[in-house]
């Protein structure tokens, strides 16, 4: 086993970042880009396991047993760090510290790494501060930076990255990779269809009997947008789902960085709460509240991205195009759609799909009027 064993329909790039480890064309900094579910992050550490490992992560131990691989994709390497953020944005306090790591010595051998996840949110202080740093490297340390697009980074950051874009893994792979992981073969086929290429989520369909109903749920939306009380109806569910998974997905969390804080200052041991204690825990509050707000936001994108499928499927057969259907198992309701649009109609529905999001996202409307909005406009026309 290797350490992009995991790595799905990406041989293209994976053959180059092993030329990079080989010591040809290696680079201070690096920018992957990729759409939503390709893998980017995972790519970013595989290259870094595979850089701080003697065997260039091809031992035969690797990453199982070699230490190096190991601790490296499970994040514990000391010489590997992994920016991962939970808010709208990485500020200029959390880069300025990568910074001032990025300047030390590696514990190792080999490389200090630094792998930003979401180098899209960066705050434009943070990019200056970030700039400064790859404009100056040190001899052993590599900039990884993860975002959707190249147009996601600022221009004097991305010309002083190394690009390594990554496409979308055909069904075909994602299949495979989900029936090696123990997934039967219908499932599998449905799982890496209706993710469109999104591996994490297509995980999440072939193995979770209520991702796969609360998605069925979204995608039966559009058939049943038949009056304004329905349109309303639906706004309200698609928001509700979003917060329970939200809400299911971080109090786990929430609870047990509260203990963490409580232990931290000794409120148990104690009984009292010391005065630093209500600062604390109104900044662990807020940070707790924005990540929420993320989440949610996550999970509606992803209810959005379910519903522009649907649109796709009808655009599809109402054209003759000959892809296979993202949403095979609800043709009977795309075929309604069909009946009663045009293609012409769908493409529209797409793009106020799309504004909505961009209102979520990018302007901060609320959720509920966003959806609202959205839905109404979405309405089937004979019912209009």
């Amino acid at each position: 086993m290797t350490v992009w064993q995991s790595l799905v329909g990406q041989r293209t790039v994976i053959e180059q970042l092993q030329i990079a480890v080989g010591g040809q064309g290696m680079n201070h900094a690096w920018l992957f880009t990729g759409p939503p579910g390709s893998g980017r992050s995972n790519t970013a550490i595989a290259f870094a396991a595979a850089l701080q490992c003697e065997q260039g992560g091809l031992g035969p131990d690797c990453p199982s047993g070699c230490h190096d691989c190991r601790t490296a994709i499970a994040g514990s390497h000391a010489d590997v760090d992994l920016v991962r953020t939970e808010k709208l944005t990485i500020g200029v306090k959390e880069v300025r510290e990568l910074v001032r790591r990025a300047s030390l010595t590696p514990m190792g051998k080999r490389w200090q790494i630094l792998i930003i996840e979401d180098a899209d949110r960066l705050t434009e202080q943070a990019c200056n501060a970030l700039l400064k740093a790859i404009e100056e490297p040190n001899p052993r340390t590599v900039w990884m930076l993860c975002a959707p697009t190249v147009e996601d980074v600022l221009p004097t950051i991305r010309s002083r990255c190394r690009l390594v874009s990554l496409s979308t893994p055909t069904a075909a792979d994602v299949a495979r990779f989900l029936t090696a992981l123990g997934c039967d073969e219908q499932r599998a086929v449905y799982a890496a269809r209706a993710s469109q290429g999104h591996i994490g989520r297509a995980k999440a369909l072939a193995f979770d009997d209520a991702v796969r109903a609360r998605r069925h749920d979204v995608v039966t939306i559009p058939a049943r947008l038949t009056s304004l009380g329905a349109c309303l109806t639906a706004a309200t569910r698609l928001g509700e789902v979003a917060k329970e998974e939200a809400d299911a997905i971080t109090a786990e969390l929430d609870a047990r960085e509260k203990v963490d804080l409580d232990s931290a200052y000794g409120v148990v041991e104690r009984g009292r709460r010391p005065k630093e204690y209500a600062p604390a825990l109104r900044d662990l509050e807020a940070a707790q509240k924005t990540r929420a707000k993320r989440r949610q936001l996550d999970v509606v994108d992803r209810g959005l991205t379910d519903l522009v499928s649907v649109y796709r499927d009808a655009i599809a057969i109402a054209t003759g195009a000959p892809s296979d259907l993202v949403n095979e198992d609800i043709r009977p309701d795309v075929e309604r759609i069909v009946g009663a649009s045009t293609p012409e109609l769908n493409l529209r529905r797409i793009g106020w799909i799309f504004t909505a999001r961009e209102q979520m996202l990018e302007f901060n409307v609320p959720v509920p009027l966003a959806l609202e909005s959205m839905m109404v406009a979405l309405r089937v026309p004979d019912a209009r």
